[in-house]
């Protein structure tokens, strides 16, 4: 059994935890910045990586001391190396890379998405690979068949804009507030989901991939024609409509041992529910993460870090920051601004 120490900050949330390999989390601290945030309507970078700085060592020493141990107790330091808002990405990398090299322990450089793409393995031990695995948040929206540690077959990816982020400017559209997602979750409920007639982009098209640029433009153009509350529901109906489609275009091109759902926008209920009964019509497991853990957190950091450690992967100490990092570099590349997956 090994500890493993990991940092993430590669957006709005500062975190750090102490996870073991055999899958239990001895400390969690966090700290949100949308107070911040919420003046601009979304996460403004240079504030977020300012912010970073100023809380990401006292909750280091936080989680040791709930923890009851020392550095020199952590067996390795996972930091996220990317992708994410630069900025934040170096805080917690410099961070990390200072504290290995302080310690002497091994450095594992966790890409933010693996994190996303194993945490269901934390929350369910019983979980095997390979996986198909619906990523959903703020800056990402794809599928990929999850083989192994570091092993990634994207099968589906976003030509423009990601679920979570069109969550977020439909929040500012409506004038719900920030962070947009749980903000258009609670009007929804109020809402009547047939209310307003939206598009479900690429629904039912030979193309895989995900598209909810022209969903945003019609909530956009919708606004002041309806309540906030029928176009809440009616845009999250949309995307959860996307999302199965999507999901069960890719159930009939692999095999899998079970359906998981990871990401931010993996906490929204409407979407667990539905992606529950797209599982359980194919006959398969629904694996889905607890709600804490969806949103960005430094414990799937740390069991990222845990599950690389024990297959021998560590990194060096010259590892750089990255703005954008593939799980899968060798995917096919798409139009549109799939690049970024």
């Amino acid at each position: 059994m090994a500890l493993i120490l990991g940092l993430e900050s590669s957006c709005d949330e500062t975190a750090a935890a102490l996870v073991t390999t055999d899958g239990r989390i001895l400390a969690h601290k966090l700290a949100r910045q949308e107070a911040a945030h919420r003046p601009y309507g979304g996460v403004v970078p240079e504030i977020a990586a300012r912010a970073h700085v100023e809380v990401l060592a006292p909750l280091v020493e936080a989680a040791l001391e709930e923890a009851g141990v020392g550095l020199d107790e952590v067996d390795a330091i996972a930091a996220t190396a990317g992708p994410g808002l630069i900025g934040g990405v170096m805080v917690g990398l410099v961070t990390g890379k200072a504290l290995a090299l302080a310690s002497g322990k091994p450095l594992v450089a966790v890409n933010h998405l693996e994190g996303h793409a194993l945490s269901p393995r934390l929350s369910d031990p019983e979980l095997q690979f390979p996986y198909l695995l619906l990523l959903v948040s703020g800056g990402h929206c794809q599928l990929l068949l999850v083989k192994g540690v570091g092993d990634y077959r994207r099968l589906a990816t976003t030509i423009d804009d990601a679920a979570g982020e069109a969550f977020d400017k439909t929040a500012k559209l409506l004038g719900l507030g920030f962070p947009g997602g749980p903000a258009v979750e609670e009007a929804a409920a109020k809402g009547d989901p047939k209310a307003v007639p939206l598009p479900r982009p690429l629904v039912g098209s030979g193309e895989p991939h995900f598209s909810f640029a022209g969903l945003k433009s019609a909530v956009a153009r919708a606004v002041g024609q309806h309540s906030a509350e029928d176009l809440a529901a009616s845009f999250q109906q949309a995307v959860v409509d996307c999302l199965v489609d999507r999901t069960r275009r890719a159930l009939g091109e692999v095999e899998a041992s079970a359906l998981v759902v990871a990401g931010g926008v993996a906490a929204n209920k409407a979407v667990r529910a539905a992606l529950q009964t797209l599982a359980a019509d194919h006959g398969l497991r629904f694996v889905a993460p607890p709600l804490w853990l969806c949103t960005d957190n430094a414990a799937m950091i740390g069991w990222a870090g845990a599950e690389r450690f024990g297959a021998g992967l560590t990194d060096p100490l010259d590892t750089p920051a990255r703005a954008r990092w593939p799980l899968d570099p060798d995917a096919e590349k798409v139009r549109g601004a799939g690049v970024k997956a």
